[in-house]
């Protein structure tokens, strides 16, 4: 992801509505509720990160720990209140923020992480940011995880679909190393439970559903455990992975390319990918994400290589062969890995966009033709601006895995595919996201619009939801949306989802009760 897309933090708003606790019988103290017109609610109901959804909830909740998590759950049923959670906020469709949501539980203000004794295992909150999480993990126990690049994002929605950052080819996933999750559960009489379900038990079933069955699904997950699968977590500083010791980085800038040097230059990027795609590949530790924007202005490559230099200039000669002009490198830093979490990875954030995403993995690399038709689209210069195609390295460790050990199926890819659609004003909706589903459509005219899973591609990524899968408009391929998500892991997690959901409380426009 862009650090054109985190900019500004969006906690404003959960201070403020912190102080908002209500006095519930016998003396308890319930969950902070705000509700319109209270001080608090514009900047509550306004957290998400796509500014064309924005939800109207009767009530938001504001809870400072699980109990009150499940108080709040509790409350919302009593009184047929629809729900969603919210804990980055930073959701790309309208899982969250849409015209049926009459309750938000908003989870900002569960932010902690500590080590868990009792379960041996890193207790990381759903409502902490990616920078917290990491910055708590290198300064107390110097372990780390391998989450996303983007600091701000939450760990709620992010670790539930799979989770993946610049170490995952590295480290993999972080469902590979989630040893628990509490949540909040309801039962068919409409009763709330706080639920630990961990991979050697209890509750397996319920842990490996969170292993990349995607968020809002199941219950209201409260916090998560992390412990990697080789620690009996005796040590905190040996339960999770260590981080590199130093760290390369620098960005590679593209001139203005032809049609004929972007397409030799995008497909010389995807064919080194995709060599070097295997566990334990000499380049699982470059993680070299591609963002191609509209006009072929301010194009680049990050450059984050756990590696020595070597490396990055054989990478830099193999995606620069007959490429002219050849992309410029800025200078190639080396960093601590706590400063390149400082200077490198992207700042938390919210830029105010309104958004249209859609993604696609790839197991083999686009086409001649494919990637003429992203030039095509890119080389349109209406949609200058803040707009993007991105390519992000995937594979390595992440292949490692079985596709049913998770819930997360994608364990034979290389690359995801990113269409990043961004613009400021509501008048320009129509325009962006026709041109969003139009270049995705076009990209993948052979299999009805969309990316069928088979030997070229992979489905598409749960963290970056786009109901147009399950839209017949833009899905003409007779494949259900679940299958690009879930693949064979799909029934498995609708029998989870009836067992722990029995009523359906938890809903959204791709939740797992959708056939």
């Amino acid at each position: 992801m862009s650090l054109a897309r985190r900019r500004f933090i969006a906690a404003a708003g959960i201070g403020a509505a912190a102080s908002v606790l209500r006095v519930a019988g016998a003396g308890a103290v319930e969950a902070g509720v705000v509700r319109p017109g209270d001080v608090g609610y514009a900047e509550l109901s306004g957290r998400g990160y796509n500014r064309r959804f924005v939800a109207r909830a009767e009530k938001i909740f504001v809870p400072s720990s699980g109990e009150e998590v499940r108080g709040a759950v509790e409350r919302a049923v009593g009184e047929g209140l629809r729900m969603a959670v919210r804990s980055g906020g930073h959701g790309f469709a309208d899982l969250v923020d849409n015209d049926r949501t009459r309750a938000i539980i908003d989870m900002g203000r569960l932010g902690g992480v500590r080590w868990d004794g009792e379960y041996r295992a890193f207790s990381v909150d759903a409502g902490a940011d990616l920078g917290a999480v990491y910055e708590r993990l290198l300064g107390e126990w110097g372990v780390t995880v391998p989450a996303g690049i983007c600091k701000g994002v939450g760990a709620g929605g992010h670790f539930a679909g799979g989770g993946y950052g610049p170490l995952s080819r590295r480290l993999g996933l972080v469902s590979d190393h989630l040893y628990g999750v509490e949540l909040v559960t309801v039962d068919a009489s409409g009763k709330a439970s706080i639920v630990v379900a961990t991979r050697d038990g209890p509750h397996a079933d319920l842990w490996w559903a969170h292993t990349g069955g995607g968020g809002g699904n199941f219950g209201v997950v409260t916090r998560y455990l992390l412990r990697s699968p080789d620690s009996d977590g005796g040590d905190p500083a040996a339960a999770l992975p260590k981080p590199p010791g130093r760290v390369l980085s620098t960005r590679l800038v593209l001139p203005f390319l032809t049609e004929e040097a972007f397409v030799r230059f995008v497909g010389n990027y995807l064919a080194f990918f995709e060599r070097h795609s295997a566990p334990g590949d000499p380049f699982a530790g470059l993680y070299a994400p591609l963002h191609l924007r509209p006009g072929l202005v301010g194009s680049d490559v990050l450059v984050v290589l756990d590696g020595e230099r070597s490396h990055f200039e054989e990478f830099v000669a193999a995606i620069s062969d007959g490429v002219l002009p050849p992309p410029v490198s800025l200078p190639l830093n080396e960093f601590s890995y706590g400063d390149t979490l400082a200077n490198v990875y992207y700042a938390k954030g919210m830029p105010g966009f309104r958004v249209k995403a859609r993604s696609a993995y790839l197991r083999k690399a686009y086409s001649t033709d494919q990637l003429r038709i992203l030039h095509r689209y890119l080389s349109d210069v209406r949609f200058l601006g803040e707009s993007q195609v991105e390519f992000l390295p995937f594979g390595g460790a992440v292949n490692a895995v079985a596709a049913d050990a998770t819930a997360m199926p994608a364990r034979d890819s290389f690359m995801k595919m990113l269409i990043h659609a961004a613009w400021r004003l509501p008048g320009d909706d129509e325009r962006f996201v026709a041109w969003a589903r139009e270049m995705y459509r076009d990209v993948y005219a052979e299999t009805g619009g969309v990316p069928v899973p088979n030997d070229a591609n992979g489905g598409a990524y749960i963290n970056y939801p786009d109901p147009d899968l399950a839209d017949p408009r833009w899905n003409g391929s007779g494949v259900p949306w679940h299958a690009f998500y879930y693949g064979a892991n799909y029934e498995r997690l609708r029998r989870i989802k009836s067992e722990w959901d029995p009523n359906t409380r938890f809903q959204h426009s791709l939740s797992l009760d959708r056939p």
